[in-house]
Formats: structure tokens, C-alpha cells, sequence
């Protein structure tokens, strides 16, 4: 049986406190073949938690890591520092046991140092800050999760049940894993990464091409080409191509690529067309173009990505 630590730091995310718990225990429901343990800090304070309404108590202070198999830290508050003695106790547990994250909990292992070198994924709203805060951790922010082995680290939220999931199928094999799934009434694997679930807002283009860029944007189902474009601007090609790499910080034949994906999910979330018309309205000519570009920026096909979020 493997021992399954969950290190609540202050200002933990109830949510993510709570899917260890759950998917580890639904592993369990028939065969014991995890213990888990919810552990705080006590130099924090106290073994007591606070989240929204809610209020517990960890059964187990940092001792809980000791003899653990793994460790997942869930996400927590950022604007309450993490103490010095749970990271001493994720630095000597990673000595010789997995530890694995969710959420902003990818902060505490960065913290420790255990990310240094290493690709590491957090909640999209939070990656550019653990890049900002840790600059030796690769970020990879269009991931759900990312293994390193003996390190594991998750996006948000419903990230922590693939990981948690992942984890079981690593120890367990597939059939327990899908199991476990089944219990806990979710997917065993969802394609694509975080990329799909970026909230799309339009860009506030404080620059002096914002003018331009609004015009473009009303033309994405025409056939746009770098000479239309800067027709479109009153200007030479090359003034087009250096005012978008000053102002945008692309080109704007990426820029046009990225403007074409971000209408085509606006009109994927909120309408019925078919996807051949989605294609002609951004100005991907064809589903196969939308489907290449789509898949290749989002990291799902169209039609996954309409159902996802229109459940059709």
C-alpha cells in the first residue's frame, strides 16, 4: 500500500485539497491500495486550514511526509509565503519520493528549488508569474500536466484529477486507472492541453496600428495578404512588418494566424455553423486548413473543442 501525502500550505484551495483525497480514495474502494494523509505546517501557525466557509483541521503535521510515497502539494494562496519548514521537508522527501503539484502548488516546488532545469506546468492565469518569480524552471503553460519522473506538476483545477489519475494508472496499471475514473465520473484521459481553455479576450491595442488592427479583424474571411494588409495601413510592406514586430511583438502574418484561431473559437463556443462555414467566416478557405491551424494552436480539433464547450 502506498502512502499518499497532501500538504495543505496556508491558504490552500479547497478544490484542489480535496481531489488527492478523492481520487486516491476511489483507487481504494475495493482494495486498500492507498493511504492519504492531509499535512499542514504547524510552524504556520496551526494544523488549521481556512477556505471560503470551510474550516479543517489536518490530521497530520509535516511528520505526515516522512515514510509518504508521494506528495502532492495542491494550489494555494501566492500572497502568503509558503513555510520555510514544508519546504525543507519537500526538499528531503523529493530525495526519495515522488512529488507532484496542482495549480499555483507548482510555486512551492519552485520555491523549494526542485524545478530548476525542469519543463513545469501551473494554472495558465499563473504560468507568465512562475516564470517572473522562478526563471530557471521551464514553464510550459499549454500543458495539463507534466512528468519528470520522480516530479509531477498540473494545471488548475480539474488538471489535478488527470494528474491524480495519471498517477494511479503509473502505479496501477490502465484497468485500475479507468476504474478509478469511473468512479469518480470523469474521463480517464482528455485530449489536447490548456491552450483550449485560455478565456479569449480581445487584445487591448493600445498602439498606433490599433486602428489598423481593428480593420483587419473585420476582413479575417478575405484573403489577406501581407500587400493587402499594408494597403490597408497606408504604408509600405516593410513599415507594416517593422510597426507589428515594435507595437504587436509578431509578425503580422502570426498575428493574422492567431486573430483567425480566436474568431474561429468565438464562433465555435456561440454558434451552430458548420465547421466548413466557420472556415470561409475566419479565412481558412477549408475545414482541412482550419483543422491543421486549430489543432496545431489549441491542441484539439474543432469539432472536440465545440462539444467541450457546447457539449454537442
Amino acid at each position: 500500500m502506498r502512502v499518499v501525502a497532501v500538504l495543505a500550505l496556508p491558504g490552500v484551495v479547497g478544490f484542489d485539497l480535496m481531489v488527492p483525497c478523492v481520487v486516491f480514495g476511489a483507487a481504494s474502494d475495493r482494495v486498500r491500495r492507498y493511504e492519504v494523509r492531509v499535512c499542514a505546517a504547524p510552524g504556520a501557525g496551526s494544523t488549521t486550514r481556512r477556505y471560503g466557509g470551510l474550516t479543517f483541521r489536518a490530521p497530520f503535521g509535516l511528520d505526515g511526509l516522512d515514510d509518504a510515497d508521494l506528495v502532492v502539494v495542491p494550489g494555494y494562496d501566492l500572497r502568503i509565503p509558503e513555510p520555510p519548514a514544508a519546504l525543507d521537508a519537500l526538499r528531503r522527501t523529493a530525495r526519495r519520493a515522488t512529488v507532484a503539484s496542482i495549480c499555483t502548488g507548482a510555486f512551492a516546488l519552485a520555491a523549494a528549488g526542485l524545478l530548476d532545469g525542469l519543463r513545469a506546468t501551473t494554472h495558465w492565469q499563473y504560468a507568465a508569474l512562475l516564470k517572473e518569480r522562478h526563471p530557471r524552471v521551464e514553464v510550459a503553460a499549454d500543458a495539463l500536466y507534466l512528468d519528470n519522473g520522480s516530479l509531477l506538476t498540473s494545471a488548475g483545477v480539474a488538471a489535478g484529477l488527470d494528474l491524480c489519475l495519471y498517477l494511479v494508472g503509473r502505479d496501477h496499471g490502465a484497468a485500475v486507472a479507468a476504474e478509478t475514473a469511473r468512479t469518480v465520473v470523469m474521463p480517464l484521459h482528455r485530449d489536447g492541453g490548456q491552450a483550449q481553455y485560455v478565456a479569449y479576450t480581445p487584445p487591448a491595442d493600445a498602439t498606433a496600428i490599433a486602428p489598423l488592427l481593428d480593420r483587419l479583424r473585420a476582413r479575417l474571411g478575405e484573403p489577406l495578404t501581407l500587400a493587402s494588409m499594408a494597403a490597408a495601413g497606408g504604408m509600405s510592406v516593410r513599415s507594416l512588418q517593422r510597426r507589428f514586430a515594435d507595437q504587436v511583438g509578431s509578425s503580422p502574418l502570426q498575428w493574422l494566424l492567431r486573430a483567425r484561431i480566436d474568431r474561429a473559437r468565438q464562433l465555435l463556443e456561440t454558434t451552430d455553423l458548420p465547421i466548413d462555414r466557420v472556415a470561409a467566416e475566419v479565412g481558412f478557405g477549408s475545414p482541412v486548413t482550419l483543422r491543421h491551424h486549430f489543432g496545431r494552436v489549441v491542441g484539439v480539433a474543432p469539432t472536440a473543442y465545440r462539444a467541450t464547450f457546447q457539449g454537442k
